[in-house]
């Protein structure tokens, strides 16, 4: 494996060594000795999968306050995405900066965002299929969601009306959220 650091310290891009013949190929996606040797100790105890069914399917900014908050490893099963991730962690020099990456079936690239981050991804490809290891179990009174298009923070989507959920639609600005991680 291949660890790849970021503009925003802990938010790392995964390149797995892939194997391949005639038949196809394999390659191992997590192993918690490689990652730990890495630095990455994330006790992933969840795994969660996603469906978009039509590009354009913007999913985010999401996380999970304290004391729930996440750590998670994305990777795109199927079809590809714009995977992105926000730094909010106060006092951090990246505070409000994001990272975006391109996650698909066919690079096979994962994206590791620490706790205090947001994430969110766009889908590129009709049914798109995402899987994610995280380190905490789902809470619902610490999910959060931040605008996608908070004009603090000013992600690049690369599209002005994307699919959203209700959730997402609603989603308050940053300023206006009661999400509090620090550095």
């Amino acid at each position: 494996m291949n660890f790849v650091k970021t503009g925003i310290e802990g938010v790392i891009i995964v390149e797995p060594k892939v194997i391949g013949d005639n038949r196809g190929w394999f390659y191992e996606s997590y192993s918690k000795k490689i990652f730990e040797e890495y630095g990455i100790n994330a006790d992933f105890i969840q795994d969660n999968r996603s469906f978009s069914e039509k590009a354009g399917t913007l999913r985010g900014l999401h996380c999970q306050k304290n004391p729930k908050s996440q750590a998670k490893l994305v990777s795109c099963t199927r079809g590809k995405i714009i995977d992105v991730a926000v730094d909010i962690r106060k006092g951090s020099p990246t505070y409000k900066k994001w990272v975006a990456v391109e996650l698909s079936d066919e690079n096979h690239k994962m994206l590791f965002i620490p706790k205090g981050c947001l994430h969110g991804f766009l889908t590129v490809s009709d049914n798109v299929e995402l899987s994610y290891k995280v380190d905490d179990f789902y809470s619902p009174e610490n999910d959060r969601s931040i605008c996608w298009c908070d004009p603090d923070i000013g992600v690049d989507w690369g599209v002005e009306n994307p699919i959203l959920s209700a959730k997402d639609t609603a989603a308050p600005l940053l300023k206006d959220s009661d999400v509090d991680f620090e550095f």
